[in-house]
């Protein structure tokens, strides 16, 4: 019988248990604490670009609602920890996303997710690109760090305006990158440039910091008045990759609730299931203090350090293995 053969070779699996006691002595450094919570949850996440995986519970009906949810971030239990008090926290642990499998992609991935209590975006970013840092410094690497808003990479790279120009213009700057249009709307067209026109420009080797997103992606971020409004959101890229995702953390629950339900229009239009509201989320929100999250892939990370081409060469057993 022939020996059982891991994704990743012994080398990857001891960068990855390193990369792990970095990030716990970065974060013991400055005083942050490490928490767990929950991977099931009687809520899931209704944003319509992720799938969630449910499951069922077969005990005891005290025990709750029997359909529950693997959590695609610890975002929701990490926010309501806040409201209790905890201060700054993090996550370091699994989170799973139904239907995304590939080269880059697998089902169930590990997230690290922390929160700074009076911070804003502006601070936040910057602490995660320190981390990024010394990830890099671990293999013997450093890297440059660009700066920009959202709107004045669009412009530079691609000539279009992401405040004003039409549907149609986006469309038009997309080229020879075919999509099915149906139900798509201006956001999904600028996703679509970002990760088929502009991430794959993006120089290897550099970390490249979004920030001033459209008040239309906000997501779960504060939006800042003016003209445009923006969203107080940025986007950790090294090289063509995403790596980080951050937000000056809205605390507005009635706003939250509206855009869980326009989440949920938007699923039905796609004739997706909609998803059940974090109500635990929508009651503690009044009481979180005022902060800054952000979450960071540490599988793609991980790619970086070993040069890796897929994630599989950096996961113990990927999907199709698992």
């Amino acid at each position: 019988m022939a020996a059982p053969v891991a994704s990743a070779p012994r080398q990857r699996l001891a960068l990855r248990a390193r990369l792990y006691a970095r990030v716990r002595a970065f974060f013991a450094e400055r005083g942050v604490l490490e928490v767990e919570t929950p991977i099931l949850s009687a809520a899931a996440n209704t944003d319509p670009n992720i799938r969630s995986f449910g499951t069922r519970f077969h005990g005891h009906i005290d025990a709750g609602p029997p359909v529950r949810w693997l959590r695609t971030s610890p975002e929701f239990p990490l926010k309501r920890l806040l409201a209790a008090g905890v201060g700054d926290c993090y996550e370091l642990g699994r989170v799973f996303r139904d239907g995304e499998a590939g080269l880059r992609h697998n089902p169930e991935f590990t997230l690290l997710e922390w929160y700074r209590v009076g911070w804003d975006v502006r601070r936040l970013a910057l602490e995660a690109v320190e981390l990024v840092q010394q990830a890099l410094a671990m293999v013997g690497r450093h890297a440059e760090v660009e700066v920009l808003g959202y709107a004045e990479l669009f412009a530079r790279t691609v000539g279009v305006d992401v405040h004003r120009d039409p549907v149609d213009r986006l469309r038009a700057a997309l080229g020879a990158v075919q999509v099915d249009p149906v139900a798509l709307d201006r956001d999904d067209w600028l996703d679509l440039l970002l990760t088929h026109r502009i991430q794959p420009a993006l120089p290897a080797g550099r970390i490249t910091v979004l920030h001033d997103y459209p008040a239309s992606q906000c997501a779960l971020a504060r939006v800042r008045p003016g003209d445009p409004p923006l969203a107080e959101r940025f986007e950790v890229y090294l090289g063509p990759q995403e790596l980080a995702n951050g937000y000056h953390e809205l605390d507005d629950a009635g706003e939250q609730r509206r855009r869980f339900l326009a989440d949920n229009e938007r699923r039905r239009a796609r004739g997706l299931e909609e998803m059940p509201l974090d109500e635990r989320l929508l009651r503690a929100l009044g009481a979180m203090p005022d902060c800054a999250g952000v979450a960071l892939g540490m599988d793609r990370l991980l790619m970086h350090l070993a040069g890796a081409a897929g994630i599989a060469e950096v996961l113990a057993f990927d999907f199709a293995s698992a």
